[in-house]
């Protein structure tokens, strides 16, 4: 049985990991408090003794949840889904969970790791060619698969994981300014969901700790 008490999600606006979590509880209708991580300011306090309790990996999102500590995104949201009621985020029909669980697995292992803050960091001034090639190698093995899975959704014609992930990493494609034309399909899908009302107030631009100037 689901505990009572809300959940506390650690996060930060324009994590896309964070923001995955923000659209499912929105789904779900899931009241829950925000504790905001700064990942920039003062050299990211993801880094701090505190949080590194709370996540060894130091990445967001940490969620504090029924007595546990659950720090990825897709554990996170699949939790919730088999502990609330609402909205179901995975199908029943095993093959549609199957293509669910894949692209969600494509987009949270195989795109965007390869373009997070603390690689781009790294890479330097390469920083918006880099992202631009991986989410280009991303998108050309994702647009195939979604002309197959796709109905009004990713997968059919209800909002799953899939499209949870989708989003944010769309977001992230136009910030790297990629070229969204040449993948007809992920267009049509992101912007289906930006008009739905769980992905408008999860969205970066409207968090409590969005910056005012933000860009």
């Amino acid at each position: 049985m689901a505990s009572q008490t809300k959940p506390v999600l650690h996060g930060y606006f324009r994590s896309s990991c964070s923001w995955r979590v923000r659209i499912a509880f929105a789904l779900k209708g899931i009241d829950y408090d925000l504790v905001p991580v700064n990942l920039i300011k003062d050299g990211g306090h993801q880094k701090s003794q505190q949080f590194k309790t709370l996540n060894p990996m130091q990445q967001v999102p940490a969620v504090e949840i029924d007595g546990m500590v659950l720090s990825q995104s897709l554990a996170v949201i699949q939790y919730i889904d088999e502990t609330r009621p609402g909205h179901p985020l995975l199908p029943a029909d095993p093959k549609k969970r199957a293509q669910v669980r894949m692209i969600s697995d494509l987009i949270a292992s195989g795109i965007q790791p390869l373009q997070n803050l603390y690689v781009i960091q790294k890479i330097g001034a390469e920083k918006v060619q880099w992202s631009q090639h991986f989410i280009n190698r991303g998108f050309q093995a994702l647009e195939p698969i979604l002309k197959e899975t796709a109905g009004k959704y990713c997968v059919g014609d209800e909002i799953s994981m899939a499209d949870i992930c989708l989003v944010p990493q769309v977001y992230n494609a136009e910030r790297f300014k990629v070229d969204l034309d040449q993948y007809p399909t992920i267009k049509r899908l992101n912007q289906a969901l930006l008009d739905i009302e769980a992905f408008k107030v999860s969205h970066p631009s409207c968090q409590p700790d969005t910056p005012v100037d933000l860009d």
